[in-house]
Protein backbone atom coordinates (compact mmCIF):
# COMPACT_ATOMS: atom_id res chain seq x y z
CA UNK A 1 0.00 0.00 0.00
CA UNK A 2 1.42 3.37 -0.96
CA UNK A 3 2.00 6.06 1.65
CA UNK A 4 0.21 9.38 1.94
CA UNK A 5 1.81 12.11 -0.15
CA UNK A 6 2.50 15.45 1.52
CA UNK A 7 1.27 18.65 -0.11
CA UNK A 8 4.84 19.71 -0.89
CA UNK A 9 5.67 16.32 -2.43
CA UNK A 10 2.47 16.45 -4.48
CA UNK A 11 3.21 19.91 -5.87
CA UNK A 12 6.81 18.98 -6.68
CA UNK A 13 5.59 15.80 -8.40
CA UNK A 14 3.08 17.69 -10.55
CA UNK A 15 5.49 20.46 -11.52
CA UNK A 16 8.11 17.83 -12.35
CA UNK A 17 5.85 16.60 -15.16
CA UNK A 18 5.78 20.07 -16.70
CA UNK A 19 9.56 20.35 -16.48
CA UNK A 20 9.84 17.34 -18.80
CA UNK A 21 8.14 19.41 -21.53
CA UNK A 22 10.44 22.41 -21.33
CA UNK A 23 12.11 23.21 -24.62
CA UNK A 24 9.69 21.04 -26.58
CA UNK A 25 6.49 23.09 -26.43
CA UNK A 26 5.52 26.61 -25.36
CA UNK A 27 4.81 27.08 -21.68
CA UNK A 28 1.32 28.23 -22.58
CA UNK A 29 0.62 24.76 -24.00
CA UNK A 30 1.72 22.76 -20.94
CA UNK A 31 -1.82 22.66 -19.61
CA UNK A 32 -3.34 20.84 -22.58
CA UNK A 33 -1.03 17.86 -22.00
CA UNK A 34 -0.33 17.77 -18.26
CA UNK A 35 -3.90 18.18 -16.97
CA UNK A 36 -5.40 15.37 -19.09
CA UNK A 37 -2.60 12.98 -18.04
CA UNK A 38 -3.04 13.89 -14.38
CA UNK A 39 -6.79 13.32 -14.56
CA UNK A 40 -6.32 10.07 -16.51
CA UNK A 41 -3.94 8.83 -13.80
CA UNK A 42 -6.33 9.86 -11.02
CA UNK A 43 -9.28 8.07 -12.67
CA UNK A 44 -7.24 4.90 -13.14
CA UNK A 45 -5.90 4.90 -9.57
CA UNK A 46 -9.35 5.51 -8.08
CA UNK A 47 -10.76 2.66 -10.20
CA UNK A 48 -8.05 0.37 -8.79
CA UNK A 49 -8.83 1.56 -5.26
CA UNK A 50 -12.54 0.85 -5.77
CA UNK A 51 -11.70 -2.53 -7.34
CA UNK A 52 -9.63 -3.61 -4.33
CA UNK A 53 -12.35 -2.46 -1.92
CA UNK A 54 -14.98 -4.45 -3.85
CA UNK A 55 -12.72 -7.52 -3.82
CA UNK A 56 -12.39 -7.26 -0.06
CA UNK A 57 -16.15 -6.82 0.41
CA UNK A 58 -17.01 -9.77 -1.85
CA UNK A 59 -14.48 -12.32 -0.69
CA UNK A 60 -12.31 -11.87 -3.81
CA UNK A 61 -15.13 -12.11 -6.35
CA UNK A 62 -13.41 -10.78 -9.48
CA UNK A 63 -16.61 -10.33 -11.46
CA UNK A 64 -18.27 -8.42 -8.64
CA UNK A 65 -15.22 -6.14 -8.29
CA UNK A 66 -15.59 -5.08 -11.93
CA UNK A 67 -19.32 -4.27 -11.73
CA UNK A 68 -20.05 -0.75 -12.97
CA UNK A 69 -21.96 -0.01 -9.73
CA UNK A 70 -18.70 -0.25 -7.80
CA UNK A 71 -16.99 2.46 -9.82
CA UNK A 72 -17.54 6.18 -10.26
CA UNK A 73 -15.96 6.07 -13.72
CA UNK A 74 -16.05 3.22 -16.20
CA UNK A 75 -12.75 2.20 -17.81
CA UNK A 76 -13.07 0.10 -20.99
CA UNK A 77 -10.67 -2.77 -21.66
CA UNK A 78 -7.35 -1.42 -22.88
CA UNK A 79 -8.04 2.15 -21.70
CA UNK A 80 -6.52 1.92 -18.22
CA UNK A 81 -3.36 3.84 -17.33
CA UNK A 82 -1.40 0.59 -17.02
CA UNK A 83 -2.43 -0.36 -20.58
CA UNK A 84 -1.03 2.85 -22.01
CA UNK A 85 2.09 2.50 -19.88
CA UNK A 86 2.82 -0.80 -21.61
CA UNK A 87 2.65 0.68 -25.13
CA UNK A 88 6.09 0.15 -26.75
CA UNK A 89 5.59 2.70 -29.53
CA UNK A 90 3.08 5.19 -30.97
CA UNK A 91 2.52 6.28 -27.40
CA UNK A 92 0.67 9.45 -28.42
CA UNK A 93 -1.87 7.40 -30.34
CA UNK A 94 -2.27 5.06 -27.35
CA UNK A 95 -2.95 8.01 -25.04
CA UNK A 96 -5.38 9.63 -27.45
CA UNK A 97 -7.28 6.37 -27.99
CA UNK A 98 -7.56 5.71 -24.26
CA UNK A 99 -8.82 9.22 -23.54
CA UNK A 100 -11.46 9.03 -26.27
CA UNK A 101 -12.60 5.61 -25.00
CA UNK A 102 -12.93 7.00 -21.47
CA UNK A 103 -15.04 9.89 -22.75
CA UNK A 104 -17.26 7.52 -24.74
CA UNK A 105 -17.71 5.17 -21.78
CA UNK A 106 -18.70 8.03 -19.46
CA UNK A 107 -20.71 10.37 -21.71
CA UNK A 108 -22.61 12.14 -18.94
CA UNK A 109 -19.47 12.89 -16.92
CA UNK A 110 -16.52 13.06 -19.28
CA UNK A 111 -17.69 13.95 -22.80
CA UNK A 112 -15.05 16.23 -24.32
CA UNK A 113 -13.24 16.74 -21.02
CA UNK A 114 -9.77 15.80 -22.24
CA UNK A 115 -9.69 18.44 -24.98
CA UNK A 116 -8.07 18.11 -28.37
CA UNK A 117 -4.34 18.14 -27.68
CA UNK A 118 -2.19 16.93 -30.63
CA UNK A 119 -0.99 13.75 -28.93
CA UNK A 120 0.03 12.13 -32.22
CA UNK A 121 2.33 14.98 -33.32
CA UNK A 122 5.61 13.09 -32.88
CA UNK A 123 7.72 16.08 -33.86
CA UNK A 124 6.49 18.00 -30.82
CA UNK A 125 6.11 15.00 -28.52
CA UNK A 126 8.22 12.01 -29.52
CA UNK A 127 7.59 8.63 -27.95
CA UNK A 128 10.54 9.07 -25.60
CA UNK A 129 9.09 12.24 -24.09
CA UNK A 130 5.64 10.73 -23.64
CA UNK A 131 7.12 7.62 -22.06
CA UNK A 132 9.08 9.83 -19.65
CA UNK A 133 5.87 11.68 -18.76
CA UNK A 134 3.98 8.44 -18.16
CA UNK A 135 6.79 7.03 -16.05
CA UNK A 136 6.97 10.24 -14.04
CA UNK A 137 3.24 10.15 -13.28
CA UNK A 138 3.55 6.43 -12.47
CA UNK A 139 5.90 7.14 -9.56
CA UNK A 140 2.95 8.04 -7.32
CA UNK A 141 -0.41 6.41 -6.67
CA UNK A 142 -3.15 9.04 -6.83
CA UNK A 143 -5.81 7.13 -4.93
CA UNK A 144 -8.15 8.94 -2.54
CA UNK A 145 -6.42 7.24 0.39
CA UNK A 146 -3.03 8.57 -0.72
CA UNK A 147 -4.24 11.97 -1.95
CA UNK A 148 -7.55 13.20 -0.49
CA UNK A 149 -9.68 15.34 -2.80
CA UNK A 150 -9.01 18.64 -1.04
CA UNK A 151 -5.25 18.09 -1.22
CA UNK A 152 -5.25 17.09 -4.88
CA UNK A 153 -7.58 19.99 -5.66
CA UNK A 154 -5.20 22.42 -3.96
CA UNK A 155 -2.26 20.96 -5.87
CA UNK A 156 -4.21 21.27 -9.11
CA UNK A 157 -4.82 24.95 -8.33
CA UNK A 158 -1.09 25.29 -7.61
CA UNK A 159 -0.36 23.87 -11.05
CA UNK A 160 -2.86 26.23 -12.72
CA UNK A 161 -1.10 29.15 -11.04
CA UNK A 162 2.34 27.89 -12.14
CA UNK A 163 1.16 27.53 -15.71
CA UNK A 164 -0.26 31.05 -15.59
CA UNK A 165 3.09 32.36 -14.34
CA UNK A 166 4.91 30.67 -17.21
CA UNK A 167 2.47 31.40 -20.02
CA UNK A 168 2.85 35.17 -20.37
CA UNK A 169 0.04 37.21 -21.85
CA UNK A 170 -2.28 34.24 -22.35
CA UNK A 171 -2.62 33.72 -18.58
CA UNK A 172 -5.48 36.19 -18.24
CA UNK A 173 -7.57 34.02 -20.55
CA UNK A 174 -7.88 31.29 -17.95
CA UNK A 175 -6.63 32.56 -14.60
CA UNK A 176 -7.91 35.19 -12.16
CA UNK A 177 -5.84 36.28 -9.15
CA UNK A 178 -7.06 33.94 -6.42
CA UNK A 179 -6.75 36.50 -3.62
CA UNK A 180 -9.17 38.75 -5.52
CA UNK A 181 -11.45 35.77 -6.12
CA UNK A 182 -11.43 35.02 -2.39
CA UNK A 183 -12.43 38.60 -1.59
CA UNK A 184 -15.26 38.52 -4.13
CA UNK A 185 -16.55 35.28 -2.66
CA UNK A 186 -16.48 36.63 0.90
CA UNK A 187 -18.43 39.70 -0.22
CA UNK A 188 -21.25 37.52 -1.58
CA UNK A 189 -21.15 34.97 1.29
CA UNK A 190 -22.64 31.99 -0.59
CA UNK A 191 -24.85 29.74 1.52
CA UNK A 192 -25.54 26.01 1.51
CA UNK A 193 -28.15 25.04 -1.06
CA UNK A 194 -27.59 28.07 -3.31
CA UNK A 195 -26.84 28.00 -7.03
CA UNK A 196 -23.48 29.51 -8.04
CA UNK A 197 -22.70 30.62 -11.61
CA UNK A 198 -19.70 31.95 -13.51
CA UNK A 199 -20.55 32.88 -17.13
CA UNK A 200 -16.87 33.06 -18.17
CA UNK A 201 -15.53 30.44 -15.78
CA UNK A 202 -12.00 29.86 -17.07
CA UNK A 203 -10.49 27.05 -15.01
CA UNK A 204 -13.29 27.16 -12.44
CA UNK A 205 -11.43 29.05 -9.71
CA UNK A 206 -14.41 31.19 -8.70
CA UNK A 207 -16.68 28.17 -8.37
CA UNK A 208 -14.06 26.38 -6.28
CA UNK A 209 -13.70 29.49 -4.11
CA UNK A 210 -17.47 29.57 -3.49
CA UNK A 211 -17.33 25.92 -2.49
CA UNK A 212 -14.41 26.59 -0.14
CA UNK A 213 -16.18 29.58 1.44
CA UNK A 214 -19.25 27.50 2.31
CA UNK A 215 -16.96 24.82 3.76
CA UNK A 216 -15.05 27.42 5.79
CA UNK A 217 -18.26 28.86 7.24
CA UNK A 218 -19.44 25.41 8.28
CA UNK A 219 -22.19 25.06 5.66
CA UNK A 220 -23.12 21.82 3.91
CA UNK A 221 -21.15 22.40 0.73
CA UNK A 222 -22.49 19.26 -0.95
CA UNK A 223 -25.83 21.03 -1.40
CA UNK A 224 -24.29 23.71 -3.64
CA UNK A 225 -25.13 23.67 -7.32
CA UNK A 226 -22.27 24.96 -9.45
CA UNK A 227 -22.67 26.18 -13.03
CA UNK A 228 -20.27 27.67 -15.54
CA UNK A 229 -19.78 28.42 -19.20
CA UNK A 230 -16.44 28.75 -20.97
CA UNK A 231 -15.74 29.41 -24.63
CA UNK A 232 -12.32 27.75 -24.85
CA UNK A 233 -12.40 23.95 -25.25
CA UNK A 234 -9.19 23.24 -23.34
CA UNK A 235 -10.01 25.66 -20.55
CA UNK A 236 -13.56 24.32 -20.10
CA UNK A 237 -12.10 20.83 -19.78
CA UNK A 238 -9.63 22.06 -17.16
CA UNK A 239 -12.52 23.59 -15.19
CA UNK A 240 -14.44 20.32 -15.20
CA UNK A 241 -11.34 18.37 -14.14
CA UNK A 242 -10.77 20.95 -11.40
CA UNK A 243 -14.23 20.38 -9.95
CA UNK A 244 -13.95 16.60 -10.19
CA UNK A 245 -10.56 16.65 -8.46
CA UNK A 246 -12.04 18.79 -5.67
CA UNK A 247 -14.67 16.12 -5.11
CA UNK A 248 -17.57 18.12 -6.55
CA UNK A 249 -20.33 16.09 -8.14
CA UNK A 250 -23.25 18.50 -8.67
CA UNK A 251 -21.94 20.85 -11.33
CA UNK A 252 -22.51 21.73 -14.96
CA UNK A 253 -19.73 23.34 -16.99
CA UNK A 254 -20.75 23.84 -20.61
CA UNK A 255 -18.56 24.96 -23.46
CA UNK A 256 -19.85 27.88 -25.52
CA UNK A 257 -19.89 31.62 -26.15
CA UNK A 258 -21.93 33.17 -23.35
CA UNK A 259 -22.95 36.27 -25.30
CA UNK A 260 -23.81 34.54 -28.58
CA UNK A 261 -25.25 31.33 -27.18
CA UNK A 262 -25.94 31.10 -23.43
CA UNK A 263 -26.16 27.43 -22.51
CA UNK A 264 -27.79 27.56 -19.09
CA UNK A 265 -31.45 27.69 -20.02
CA UNK A 266 -34.64 26.68 -18.19
CA UNK A 267 -37.58 26.23 -20.53
CA UNK A 268 -37.56 29.26 -22.78
CA UNK A 269 -35.64 31.64 -20.51
CA UNK A 270 -32.27 32.08 -18.89
CA UNK A 271 -31.64 30.01 -15.81
CA UNK A 272 -31.54 32.17 -12.68
CA UNK A 273 -28.79 31.94 -10.06
CA UNK A 274 -28.43 33.03 -6.44
CA UNK A 275 -24.73 33.93 -6.66
CA UNK A 276 -22.76 35.01 -9.73
CA UNK A 277 -19.00 35.56 -9.73
CA UNK A 278 -17.26 36.67 -12.90
CA UNK A 279 -14.17 38.15 -14.49
CA UNK A 280 -15.36 38.64 -18.08
CA UNK A 281 -12.94 39.36 -20.93
CA UNK A 282 -12.24 43.06 -21.12
CA UNK A 283 -13.60 45.13 -24.02
CA UNK A 284 -13.78 42.41 -26.64
CA UNK A 285 -14.32 43.68 -30.18
CA UNK A 286 -15.43 40.56 -32.03
CA UNK A 287 -19.01 40.03 -30.93
CA UNK A 288 -22.40 40.15 -32.63
CA UNK A 289 -23.72 43.58 -31.67
CA UNK A 290 -26.53 43.39 -34.24
CA UNK A 291 -27.90 40.20 -32.68
CA UNK A 292 -27.69 41.80 -29.24
CA UNK A 293 -30.04 44.61 -30.31
CA UNK A 294 -32.78 41.97 -30.64
CA UNK A 295 -31.53 39.52 -28.05
CA UNK A 296 -34.09 36.73 -27.71
CA UNK A 297 -33.23 36.28 -24.05
CA UNK A 298 -34.04 39.90 -23.21
CA UNK A 299 -30.54 40.66 -21.98
CA UNK A 300 -30.42 44.08 -23.66
CA UNK A 301 -32.67 45.73 -21.07
CA UNK A 302 -30.07 48.44 -20.37
CA UNK A 303 -29.20 49.00 -24.02
CA UNK A 304 -26.70 47.96 -26.69
CA UNK A 305 -22.99 48.48 -25.95
CA UNK A 306 -20.63 49.91 -28.59
CA UNK A 307 -19.06 47.37 -30.94
CA UNK A 308 -15.60 47.91 -29.48
CA UNK A 309 -16.67 47.25 -25.90
CA UNK A 310 -18.84 44.28 -24.98
CA UNK A 311 -18.38 44.90 -21.25
CA UNK A 312 -21.96 45.96 -20.63
CA UNK A 313 -23.23 43.03 -22.67
CA UNK A 314 -21.58 40.72 -20.14
CA UNK A 315 -22.80 42.88 -17.26
CA UNK A 316 -26.37 42.73 -18.56
CA UNK A 317 -26.16 38.96 -19.07
CA UNK A 318 -25.09 38.64 -15.45
CA UNK A 319 -27.86 40.89 -14.13
CA UNK A 320 -30.46 39.10 -16.25
CA UNK A 321 -29.29 35.79 -14.77
CA UNK A 322 -29.83 36.78 -11.12
CA UNK A 323 -32.61 35.16 -9.13
CA UNK A 324 -34.95 37.31 -7.01
CA UNK A 325 -32.51 37.00 -4.12
CA UNK A 326 -29.45 37.00 -6.38
CA UNK A 327 -26.25 38.94 -5.92
CA UNK A 328 -23.15 39.20 -8.06
CA UNK A 329 -19.56 40.41 -7.88
CA UNK A 330 -17.87 41.19 -11.21
CA UNK A 331 -14.23 42.13 -11.71
CA UNK A 332 -13.68 44.95 -14.21
CA UNK A 333 -11.11 47.55 -15.18
CA UNK A 334 -12.16 51.02 -13.98
CA UNK A 335 -13.22 52.16 -17.44
CA UNK A 336 -16.68 50.60 -17.04
CA UNK A 337 -17.35 53.08 -14.24
CA UNK A 338 -17.07 56.28 -16.24
CA UNK A 339 -16.79 55.86 -20.02
CA UNK A 340 -19.12 58.28 -21.80
CA UNK A 341 -20.36 55.86 -24.48
CA UNK A 342 -21.82 53.60 -21.76
CA UNK A 343 -23.37 56.39 -19.69
CA UNK A 344 -27.01 55.65 -20.55
CA UNK A 345 -26.65 51.95 -19.71
CA UNK A 346 -24.86 52.79 -16.50
CA UNK A 347 -27.65 55.24 -15.58
CA UNK A 348 -30.34 52.58 -16.05
CA UNK A 349 -28.32 50.09 -14.01
CA UNK A 350 -28.04 52.58 -11.14
CA UNK A 351 -31.76 53.41 -11.35
CA UNK A 352 -32.61 49.74 -10.89
CA UNK A 353 -31.11 50.10 -7.40
CA UNK A 354 -29.30 46.81 -7.70
CA UNK A 355 -25.78 48.29 -7.52
CA UNK A 356 -24.69 47.85 -3.91
CA UNK A 357 -20.96 48.57 -3.91
CA UNK A 358 -18.13 49.69 -6.15
CA UNK A 359 -14.73 48.65 -4.83
CA UNK A 360 -11.49 49.97 -6.32
CA UNK A 361 -8.48 47.66 -6.05
CA UNK A 362 -4.80 48.30 -6.66
CA UNK A 363 -2.74 47.82 -9.83
CA UNK A 364 -1.36 44.59 -11.31
CA UNK A 365 -4.15 42.35 -9.99
CA UNK A 366 -5.30 41.54 -13.50
CA UNK A 367 -2.93 38.79 -14.55
CA UNK A 368 0.10 40.12 -16.45
CA UNK A 369 -1.48 43.57 -16.70
CA UNK A 370 -0.68 46.80 -14.82
CA UNK A 371 -4.30 47.99 -14.92
CA UNK A 372 -6.16 48.80 -11.73
CA UNK A 373 -9.24 46.67 -11.18
CA UNK A 374 -12.58 47.21 -9.52
CA UNK A 375 -15.34 44.97 -8.21
CA UNK A 376 -18.94 45.90 -8.96
CA UNK A 377 -21.30 44.26 -6.47
CA UNK A 378 -25.01 44.08 -7.29
CA UNK A 379 -27.79 42.74 -5.10
CA UNK A 380 -31.42 42.19 -6.06
CA UNK A 381 -32.46 42.00 -2.41
CA UNK A 382 -30.72 44.89 -0.69
CA UNK A 383 -31.24 45.41 3.01
CA UNK A 384 -33.73 48.20 3.69
CA UNK A 385 -31.00 50.48 5.03
CA UNK A 386 -29.05 50.11 1.77
CA UNK A 387 -31.86 50.84 -0.64
CA UNK A 388 -31.27 53.91 -2.79
CA UNK A 389 -27.59 53.92 -1.85
CA UNK A 390 -24.25 52.69 -3.20
CA UNK A 391 -21.10 52.14 -1.16
CA UNK A 392 -17.81 53.24 -2.73
CA UNK A 393 -14.56 51.81 -1.36
CA UNK A 394 -11.11 53.03 -2.36
CA UNK A 395 -8.82 50.09 -1.62
CA UNK A 396 -6.10 51.15 -4.07
CA UNK A 397 -3.44 50.88 -1.35
CA UNK A 398 -4.68 47.54 -0.03
CA UNK A 399 -2.30 45.46 -2.13
CA UNK A 400 1.11 43.84 -1.77
CA UNK A 401 3.67 43.10 -4.47
CA UNK A 402 6.32 40.42 -3.99
CA UNK A 403 8.46 38.62 -6.55
CA UNK A 404 6.72 40.44 -9.44
CA UNK A 405 3.30 39.28 -8.21
CA UNK A 406 0.58 41.49 -6.74
CA UNK A 407 -1.95 40.06 -4.32
CA UNK A 408 -4.28 40.90 -1.45
CA UNK A 409 -3.13 39.82 1.98
CA UNK A 410 -5.79 38.54 4.41
CA UNK A 411 -5.72 41.88 6.23
CA UNK A 412 -6.36 43.71 2.94
CA UNK A 413 -9.35 41.50 2.22
CA UNK A 414 -10.63 41.88 5.78
CA UNK A 415 -10.50 45.67 5.68
CA UNK A 416 -12.57 45.75 2.49
CA UNK A 417 -14.98 43.14 3.84
CA UNK A 418 -15.42 45.07 7.12
CA UNK A 419 -16.19 48.28 5.22
CA UNK A 420 -18.68 46.48 2.98
CA UNK A 421 -20.46 44.93 5.93
CA UNK A 422 -20.52 48.20 7.91
CA UNK A 423 -21.84 50.12 4.89
CA UNK A 424 -20.95 53.52 6.28
CA UNK A 425 -18.56 56.37 5.64
CA UNK A 426 -14.90 55.87 6.55
CA UNK A 427 -12.73 58.88 5.91
CA UNK A 428 -10.45 58.40 2.94
CA UNK A 429 -11.60 54.81 2.39
CA UNK A 430 -15.38 54.40 2.08
CA UNK A 431 -18.34 56.61 1.22
CA UNK A 432 -22.05 55.91 0.98
CA UNK A 433 -23.66 57.87 -1.87
CA UNK A 434 -27.33 58.13 -2.71
CA UNK A 435 -28.68 57.40 -6.17
CA UNK A 436 -29.59 61.09 -6.44
CA UNK A 437 -25.98 62.07 -5.75
CA UNK A 438 -24.78 59.62 -8.39
CA UNK A 439 -27.33 60.98 -10.84
CA UNK A 440 -26.05 64.50 -10.16
CA UNK A 441 -22.64 63.21 -11.29
CA UNK A 442 -24.21 62.03 -14.55
CA UNK A 443 -24.17 58.45 -13.24
CA UNK A 444 -20.40 58.40 -13.16
CA UNK A 445 -19.30 55.67 -10.75
CA UNK A 446 -15.65 56.69 -10.67
CA UNK A 447 -14.59 56.12 -7.07
CA UNK A 448 -12.59 59.38 -6.58
CA UNK A 449 -15.80 61.36 -7.15
CA UNK A 450 -17.11 59.99 -3.87
CA UNK A 451 -14.19 58.87 -1.71
CA UNK A 452 -12.01 61.90 -0.99
CA UNK A 453 -8.43 60.90 -0.39
CA UNK A 454 -6.33 62.35 2.38
CA UNK A 455 -3.89 65.10 1.34
CA UNK A 456 -0.48 63.53 0.89
CA UNK A 457 2.55 63.35 -1.30
CA UNK A 458 1.49 62.15 -4.73
CA UNK A 459 3.44 60.85 -7.69
CA UNK A 460 3.59 62.92 -10.85
CA UNK A 461 5.42 61.37 -13.79
CA UNK A 462 7.30 59.14 -11.38
CA UNK A 463 8.37 62.07 -9.13
CA UNK A 464 6.92 62.69 -5.68
CA UNK A 465 5.49 66.16 -5.26
CA UNK A 466 3.57 67.87 -2.48
CA UNK A 467 0.47 69.56 -3.96
CA UNK A 468 -0.09 73.16 -2.97
CA UNK A 469 -3.69 72.58 -1.85
CA UNK A 470 -6.02 69.67 -1.27
CA UNK A 471 -8.19 70.90 -4.12
CA UNK A 472 -5.19 70.94 -6.46
CA UNK A 473 -4.15 67.45 -5.35
CA UNK A 474 -7.64 66.12 -5.91
CA UNK A 475 -7.92 67.66 -9.35
CA UNK A 476 -4.48 66.39 -10.33
CA UNK A 477 -5.17 62.84 -9.15
CA UNK A 478 -8.57 62.71 -10.84
CA UNK A 479 -7.26 64.10 -14.12
CA UNK A 480 -4.24 61.81 -14.25
CA UNK A 481 -6.44 58.79 -13.55
CA UNK A 482 -8.85 59.62 -16.33
CA UNK A 483 -5.99 60.37 -18.72
CA UNK A 484 -4.46 56.99 -17.94
CA UNK A 485 -7.65 55.10 -18.73
CA UNK A 486 -8.25 57.05 -21.91
CA UNK A 487 -4.71 56.21 -22.99
CA UNK A 488 -5.26 52.55 -22.14
CA UNK A 489 -8.50 52.46 -24.10
CA UNK A 490 -6.83 54.08 -27.11
CA UNK A 491 -3.93 51.63 -26.86
CA UNK A 492 -6.29 48.64 -26.85
CA UNK A 493 -8.10 49.99 -29.90
CA UNK A 494 -4.80 50.61 -31.70
CA UNK A 495 -3.50 47.12 -30.97
CA UNK A 496 -6.79 45.58 -32.07
CA UNK A 497 -6.56 47.53 -35.30
CA UNK A 498 -3.05 46.26 -35.92
CA UNK A 499 -4.13 42.65 -35.34
CA UNK A 500 -7.13 43.08 -37.63
CA UNK A 501 -4.92 44.47 -40.41
CA UNK A 502 -2.49 41.55 -40.35
CA UNK A 503 -2.67 39.24 -43.40
CA UNK A 504 -4.62 36.05 -42.75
Amino acid sequence: MSARITQQELESYLWGAAVLLRGLIDAGDYKQFIFPLLFFKRISDIWEEEYQAALADSGSDLSYAEFAENHRFQIPDGAHWKDVRQSPKNVGMAIQTALRQLEAANPDLLAGIFGDAPWTNRERLPDETLKNLIEHFSTQTLSVANVPEDELGNAYEFLIKKFADDSGHTAAEFYTNRTVVHLMTQLLAPQAGESIYDPTCGTGGMLISALAEVKRSGGEYRTLKLYGQERNLITSGIARMNLFLHGVEDFQIIRGDTLADPKHIEGDRLRKFDVILANPPYSIKQWDRTAWEKDKWGRNFLGTPPQGRADYAFQQHILASLSDKGRCAVLWPHGVLFRNEEQSMRAKMVELDWVEAVIGLGPNLFYNSPMESCIVVCNRRKLAARKGKVLFIDALSEVTRERAQSFLKPEHQQRVLNAYQAFQDESGFAKVATIDQISANKDNLSIPLYVKRQASVISVNGQSQQPETLEAAWEQWQTSGRDFWLQMDNLVETLDGLVTDLPQ
